[in-house]
């Protein structure tokens, strides 16, 4: 499994999240479907498409909000304010540090304010889970 098939399937939402489907076509065209369950049980889909894969080195992805067939939907489907687009474009780079892997994530497209803090919130407790998954 590669390292960003892996990183969605078990450190791809905040940590009292849950993931209950994760379907991953890893090529360059290929999507992926993801759902991110709430301790409360709300369902928060996405989708994208993969764009570009340079392995080891880049992953460039779309990413949307989507209902549970894989329909784009708006960010206020899932009450969400803001302006947010209907697709988002992210970029993760891989880089040999020390004798380990740095990852970089950037996503462009992200409502400044309260949605950026509480995304960025949800990416930091995403990588502290996926640091814990891969420490031995």
């Amino acid at each position: 499994m590669s390292k960003l098939a892996y990183w969605k399937n078990t450190a791809w939402r905040p940590k009292v999240f849950t993931s209950p489907v994760c379907k991953i076509d890893l090529r360059v065209g290929g999507d992926y479907l993801n759902c991110m369950r709430s301790p409360e049980g709300q369902d928060y889909w996405n989708k994208g498409v993969y764009r570009e894969i340079v392995e080891p080195e880049r992953i460039v992805f779309t990413d949307s909000f989507s209902d549970a067939e894989g329909n784009v939907v708006p960010a206020s489907y899932y009450g969400m304010s803001g302006d947010w687009p209907l697709e988002s474009l992210v970029t993760v780079t891989f880089e040999e540090h020390e004798g380990k892997t740095k990852l970089t994530l950037r996503r462009v497209g992200i409502p400044a304010g309260e949605n950026s803090d509480l995304t960025e919130a949800g990416l930091n407790e995403s990588f502290d889970k996926l640091a814990a998954n891969l420490l031995p």
